[in-house]
């Protein structure tokens, strides 16, 4: 992995994203495939991605879960059954196996980001993640661009929001994000930075910018991160604001944010809010259409990717 072609990565997501806006302007890039139930597999960042999808798609009704590769006992599959295996690589071999299971018996589909690769053969069509090539070794674009394509697959499922629509606002969002940067990002990283680690938290609805927020800081700078939903915070992660020096990443939008920054606030803790104001929060980091919870879910793990830059290109200067 490279620090430096991260960086150039993370400064080229409104140029790809618009790329991608275009595409899904011009088409819909599901098969089209009468099923009764959706099951998403993935690793990491991939079931990041999936698992926040399909509970909006459980909201409405749909049938419809994320799960790990490497799950023993995993859905089975059948009639009716569609099947999608997330690897930006194509090549995460849980993933691979898992959808292998379910090919011949459910439809099966790869959402990928390499063409050729091995998970295409364990599928009976393909979808392109367009998140273009990640040169510093790190999934960042493109789980941005699995989300969009699996929120294409939302809207073609039950209709909705025109996601070519919302991946341009977030194209615009992470533009304003990167162009105003060195007004909010080393106040931001510095205090992030205090103390042996960092949490990230967020609403359920999109839990997954908490999950990738703590993988980019583990694995670029290497950063002791964790992720936690807000509701649940009050429950799991509040009793390390007694004896740690508890530096948070919060994603803001949960009722429970208030609540979060009682306990932090009595306790010494400090926090980052990002997309909107929360009273008691050291830092406010917001950006253009933060109050689309949609272009939220695209974009504000940003501000932790641009964080994780800046420290792992500090650590190698």
């Amino acid at each position: 992995m490279n620090p430096r072609a991260f960086q150039r990565d993370l400064e080229r997501k409104p140029e790809v994203l618009r790329d991608l806006a275009d595409s899904l302007g011009s088409g819909e890039p599901w098969p089209r495939v009468a099923a009764s139930r959706i099951v998403m597999i993935g690793m990491g960042s991939s079931r990041f991605a999936a698992g926040v999808v399909a509970t909006r798609m459980r909201a409405v009704g749909v049938d419809a879960v994320a799960e790990y590769a490497s799950l023993e006992a995993g859905s089975p599959p059948g009639d009716g059954v569609l099947a999608i295996g997330i690897s930006a690589s194509g090549g995460t071999e849980e993933t691979i196996g898992a959808l292998a299971r379910h090919r011949g018996a459910s439809d099966t589909v790869a959402l990928t980001n390499r063409s050729g690769s091995a998970i295409e053969r364990a599928a009976d069509s393909v979808v392109s993640m367009l998140a273009g090539d990640e040169e510093g070794g790190v999934a960042c674009r493109s789980f941005q661009h699995t989300l969009a394509l699996l929120l294409a697959l939302e809207a073609s499922t039950i209709g909705g929001a025109d996601v070519a629509s919302v991946v341009r606002r977030a194209a615009e969002a992470s533009e304003d994000l990167l162009e105003r940067r060195d007004a909010w990002l080393p106040a931001a990283a510095d205090l992030l930075a205090e103390g042996s680690a960092t949490f990230t938290i967020a609403p359920a609805e999109r839990l997954s910018s908490a999950e990738q927020a703590a993988l980019m800081l583990r694995e670029g700078p290497r950063r002791t991160a964790d992720a936690c939903e807000a509701g649940d915070w009050l429950h799991v992660d509040v009793y390390l604001t007694k004896p740690l020096e508890y530096r948070a990443l919060l994603f803001a939008g949960s009722r429970w944010d208030p609540s979060i920054l009682d306990w932090m606030r009595e306790r010494g803790s400090r926090v980052v809010a990002v997309g909107r104001e929360v009273e008691g929060a050291d830092r406010t980091v917001r950006y253009h259409h933060d109050d689309d919870p949609d272009v939220a879910l695209l974009v504000e793990v940003l501000v932790a990717e641009l964080v994780a830059a800046r420290w792992w290109l500090a650590q190698v200067a």
